[in-house]
């Protein structure tokens, strides 16, 4: 079991530079975790695609239906005063926006005390908060 962030969904559900890779990961371990907000996220990242041309109205529409099929399957922590509290924490300790602090917060504890877990990003600066935090990034 895995921890995604959306920045590795999203290549899950249209062709980009990163999808073979996400779909590699996805073949080896189906089991996903995600926080609350990747829906929406997600559904941002597509819309924006299809503003700006990268993708059209039916791509995005046939994505947003592997995106309800993800989402039927998918582990998700809920919003709770502990995610808040990681949140809290890393916007102090990282350049992170507050989407990043809050899926990575989620990440800290979906995993407990399971250092080492393992942690799906294409993210730059969530990549080294990430691994400051002690995750195995795939």
């Amino acid at each position: 079991m895995r921890f995604w962030d959306t920045s590795a969904v999203v290549p899950l559900l249209v062709g980009q530079e990163t999808s073979a890779h996400a779909l590699d990961l996805l073949g080896s371990d189906q089991d996903i975790v995600v926080w609350w907000g990747t829906v929406v996220e997600s559904w941002s990242a597509l819309a924006r695609l299809r503003r700006n041309r990268f993708i059209d109205a039916a791509t995005e529409s046939e994505a947003a239906t592997q995106l309800e099929a993800l989402t039927a399957a998918w582990h998700e922590v809920t919003p709770s005063r502990a995610v808040r509290k990681h949140a809290h924490r890393l916007l102090r300790s990282y350049e992170l926006r507050a989407a990043d602090a809050l899926q990575l917060a989620a990440a800290l504890v979906w995993a407990g005390d399971a250092a080492g877990s393992e942690f799906v990003t294409f993210d730059a600066r969530l990549t080294e908060a990430a691994r400051m935090e002690g995750f195995s990034l795939v």
